[in-house]
């Protein structure tokens, strides 16, 4: 085999280019002057990773994916962050004497003696890419958020100890709690979490240590772990805010408050739970603003945009939005809500909990331990002479029974149910004992939905779709493919950098809307099975999720990857 000197001559040795494409890499690059990793790129011959994966060859080192490994946090005290920055590198994980490490330049023989001489173990060099390399310094070292935990527990460890023995009372407990450094460490928590744009925050105690995770566009990441024993003064902290009992540590407890950051108003609700090794807290973030997302914004469109339009002019009748936890439907629910409010109709919710306030609307809060539930709560709401009505979640046949009666009545009513599917809904409620007559005469639109992460414009890469791929499109979206040009396609996998969250920057959903007409009411009647109710609902022109992710992700907008992890049951 010839000599491997360059980059392109790798890629065409491993089939990547051909030698066509090499000539005119070569030449390319002569005239203009660019690297040849950009005039591969530009030409979509190669992608990022084929191009490192050629360089380690060249270079004779491994390469490795940083995206696709679990960093280990032990290692990360190993190298200050401060380090890897500089040099662009990442511990990954420790074996023996021997740490791993992920670098942009794997040859730079005075980073690696550096690093040897730092640590005092042998150090693995492995090619990375750089951008890949950034995002989870981002990620591991947690934006500088570990060194000022660090600093509040060096000055805790005494306190705590001195707590321990000085304490005589509750209130000496909540004293000394408000002004130990735990408060320090919680505020730089919460501060992380609403830097990180995370829905919520989770504190767990472990064996040995105390995990810290945050869930950043619906995936859970680890970012801190703290030790065993600050973890009740952690806890004591957060219940103080949420004016919970500290002292009762048997039962689970709810409660809420509010902090400032960045001008930001942010309500947390917050839940304990005990467990094997002590409480576990999770905190959920709600912003309190007033910028409410229009429908459009929460990625409905076309026929499904209409149809749900349609539906919100109706005076009577039910519409379910329907999904599992987490899949947006309090937000969609809370976008049709202020959609229909005007000041001549008298809206009225029911919620477990209040998530967003919004204005003109009588929001109810139900509480079980005191009879308030979603039954006796709509029962007293009919003789509040409403319009419009919003039942958080219909759980049982009584709330269900309720709301099919509140429509028969003449009022509009929104609701959620946790199904998989829009058509699944229907031997949902059957299931619960309605009658199929009443809900093929109440029921309006069922919305389902789910929510995918999107794509970081700044540094997504595009890619060409193999055959495989296009076979399952086209099997997935039949005549909603577009036709025209379909070699122009052109697709995009997550990259990661600076800006985003490996490679993502927020979430969109992705819905399918079921319209109640009058074929697929005969098929409640009937009773029909899912399936059947689906086909028919395709038949007149209803987009499936599968579908209108698949669509998403030819619009740029998102991953086939995200959008397989959420759709496919």
């Amino acid at each position: 085999m010839a000599e491997r000197l360059t980059v392109e001559d790798v890629l065409k040795d491993l089939g990547v280019i051909t030698d066509e494409q090499l000539s005119v890499v070569k030449l390319e690059q002569i005239n203009t002057g660019k690297s040849i990793e950009d005039i591969v790129k530009e030409h979509a011959w190669a992608t990022e990773i084929e191009i490192y994966q050629a360089k380690a060859d060249l270079l004779g080192v491994p390469f490795i994916a940083v995206p696709e490994v679990e960093v280990d946090r032990e290692v990360l005290s190993l190298i200050p962050e401060g380090v890897a920055r500089q040099y662009v590198l990442i511990p990954l994980s420790k074996k023996g004497d021997v740490v791993k490490v992920a670098m942009e330049d794997p040859l730079d023989l005075q980073v690696k003696e550096f690093l040897e001489a730092k640590t005092g173990l042998k150090i693995e060099p492995n090619l990375a890419i750089p951008t890949e390399i950034v995002a989870a310094i981002d990620e591991a070292y947690s934006g500088g958020m570990e060194s000022e935990v660090r600093a509040a527990l060096k000055e805790t460890e005494e306190e705590i100890s001195q707590i321990k023995v000085e304490i005589a009372s509750l209130e000496d407990i909540e004293k000394d709690i408000k002004k130990a450094p735990v408060a320090r460490i919680v505020s730089t928590v919460l501060q992380y979490a609403v830097k990180s744009r995370a829905s919520d925050v989770h504190i767990e105690p472990q064996a040995k240590r105390t995990r810290v995770r945050y869930r950043i566009d619906g995936i859970l990441r680890e970012r801190l772990s703290l030790p065993r024993q600050v973890h009740a003064s952690l806890v004591s902290r957060i219940k103080i805010l949420s004016n919970l009992k500290i002292d009762e540590t048997r039962i689970p407890q709810d409660g809420r408050f509010m902090i400032h950051v960045d001008k930001l108003e942010i309500d947390l609700r917050v839940s304990t739970l005990p467990t094997a090794h002590g409480e576990k807290v999770v905190m959920r973030l709600l912003k309190k603003d007033t910028n409410v997302p229009t429908l459009s914004e929460l990625g409905l469109r076309g026929r499904a945009l209409k149809n749900v339009e349609e539906s919100l002019k109706k005076t009577r009748g039910i519409v379910l939005v329907a999904g599992p936890t987490g899949s947006g439907k309090t937000t969609t629910l809370r976008t049709s809500i202020e959609m229909v409010s005007t000041t001549q109709i008298n809206v009225i919710t029911l919620e477990d909990p209040v998530e967003y306030e919004m204005k003109g609307i009588n929001q109810v809060h139900i509480n079980p331990q005191a009879g308030l539930t979603f039954a006796s709560g709509l029962r007293s709401i009919l003789r509040q002479d409403p319009d419009v009505i919003m039942v958080g979640e219909i759980r049982d046949d009584e709330t269900m029974k309720l709301a099919i009666q509140a429509a028969l009545t003449g009022h509009l009513v929104f609701s959620t149910v946790h199904t998989n599917s829009a058509a699944g809904t229907i031997p949902r409620l059957l299931d619960m004992g309605a009658e199929p007559f009443l809900l093929s005469s109440t029921v309006e639109t069922i919305i389902a939905q789910r929510l995918v992460r999107v794509l970081c414009k700044k540094c997504r890469e595009e890619y060409h779709w193999d055959g495989a791929l296009r076979d399952q499109f086209q099997e997935t979206l039949g005549s909603l493919l577009p036709q025209k040009d379909q070699e122009k396609i052109v697709l995009f996998k997550a990259v990661g950098c600076p800006e985003c969250n490996m490679g993502y920057v927020s979430r969109v959903g992705i819905f399918e809307v079921l319209m109640v007409d009058e074929r697929v009411a005969q098929q409640i009647l009937r009773s029909e099975t899912s399936d059947a109710i689906e086909k028919e609902a395709v038949k007149n022109g209803m987009v499936t999720m599968l579908q209108d992710g698949f669509l998403k992700v030819i619009e740029g907008i998102t991953t086939i990857e995200e959008v397989l992890r959420v759709a496919q049951e």
